[in-house]
């Protein structure tokens, strides 16, 4: 519905457009025109000085000749003046039309190529009822183990003998805690995810009030190992307990980015991601898990990442760079720095860009410049909030916003 509309709507300009040129107007009269009605005027004053007796006939007749000829003179430029206003009309209105065929052309073409036409009318409302809709219909924990079989790991009989014992001594000593993590641990390295699950959350029942924020992220992260990656709501909430007393964890912001991208906030997935990305440290865990989906999820929200990153550094520079002393390598680093912000001053760039220089700033310890380039770029993203939360988020991380 919506692509017939705009089609309508294109049509309806462009006609009001060609109205305007076709419509028959007023022409300004030209130079010879103006001097035709001024000559016939004064033909009419030398008659009227004739009955007066101001002229003599001779001094008349000369007088008409005077005032025929000029008229005659006038009337030829006056046709010709019609005639070259007539054909710049004409010449005006081909190349109006054929410019706006042009548009039209052009804009059902970048909608033939972008757009979509069966894809049917999704108002805000309805989008957000159905996310909320697909969250709610997410499997449990439970059903999402099912079907997913243990990984058989091969081990040697000895140690699969020894945590045999371990199971057997854990029955007989539930709360001890020594035991159940050595259990969870092994179980998980034996490929038995589920029984490591279950020995975790035996863990954090034994801890109550007492587990940390690396307890409850671990567990959650062997939650979402046993399902072979899908975040169900149990882990999910697991996650956000562990969030609330370490909101700055890599693992769990990573997890609960997969968890939005799987329950159709793929938006949510590409901030928290890239923030981590733009955070690192480079050999954390979760990096290389997001640079292998995140082309993949800036894709479905219209995002081309590959054109908004940035190029990394050579394989010479990272070598050189490996034999810098401290201070070489800072100065390599403001380097990099300096050229981004040339580049985004004179050039612009994304908003994943301004918030990268942002934290860049931060990371030097440059606050003063990071808070003017923040001030800045809000002036440009201001019209849009989600693009203003990067950038906010990457201000804080830099200490130049609350």
């Amino acid at each position: 519905m919506v692509w017939i509309l705009g089609t309508l709507a294109c049509l309806i300009f462009i006609g009001l457009i060609a109205r305007s040129i076709v419509a028959p107007r007023d022409l300004d009269l030209g130079v010879a025109s103006k001097d035709l009605l001024i000559y016939k005027d004064q033909l009419v004053e030398v008659e009227k000085d004739i009955e007066k007796g101001v002229l003599s006939k001779s001094e008349s007749d000369a007088a008409r000749i005077e005032v025929s000829r000029r008229i005659l003179l006038a009337d030829k430029r006056s046709k010709i003046e019609k005639q070259t206003s007539s054909n710049s009309q004409n010449h005006n209105k081909i190349i109006t039309f054929i410019i706006l065929i042009f548009i039209l052309a052009g804009s059902l073409s970048i909608y033939a190529f972008l757009g979509n036409p069966r894809l049917p009318d999704m108002p805000l409302q309805t989008r957000l009822a159905e996310i909320k809709e697909l969250r709610s219909q997410r499997i449990s924990q439970e059903e999402a183990e099912l079907l997913v079989p243990d990984e058989i790991i091969e081990a040697p009989s000895d140690y699969l003998a020894l945590v045999s014992k371990l199971r057997d001594a854990m029955k007989e000593r539930p709360n001890d805690m020594q035991g159940l993590r050595l259990l969870a641990l092994h179980e998980f390295r034996l490929g038995k995810y589920r029984s490591a699950r279950k020995a975790h959350l035996k863990i954090i029942n034994v801890l109550g009030d007492t587990a940390t924020a690396k307890d409850l992220i671990d567990f959650a992260e062997v939650m979402i190992v046993a399902t072979n990656g899908y975040v169900s709501p149990e882990a999910e909430f697991i996650l956000r307990r562990g969030l609330e007393m370490k909101p700055n964890d890599g693992r769990a912001r990573y997890y609960s980015g997969l968890s939005m991208a799987q329950s159709g906030r793929p938006d949510v997935t590409l901030r928290l991601w890239e923030n981590l990305l733009d955070e690192g440290p480079d050999d954390a865990p979760w990096v290389p898990l997001i640079k292998e989906q995140i082309v993949d999820v800036a894709r479905l929200v219209g995002v081309n990442l590959a054109q908004d990153q940035l190029p990394g550094p050579t394989s010479e520079q990272i070598n050189s760079a490996e034999n810098m002393s401290d201070v070489d390598r800072k100065e390599m680093i403001q380097g990099m720095v300096s050229s981004l912000s040339n580049r985004l001053a004179n050039e612009g760039g994304t908003v994943n860009e301004w918030a990268r220089l942002i934290r860049a700033l931060g990371v030097l310890g440059e606050t003063a410049n990071a808070s003017k380039i923040w001030i800045e770029a809000q002036t440009i993203f201001g019209r849009n909030s989600s693009d203003i939360e990067i950038l906010r988020e990457a201000a804080r991380a830099a200490k130049v916003s609350q």
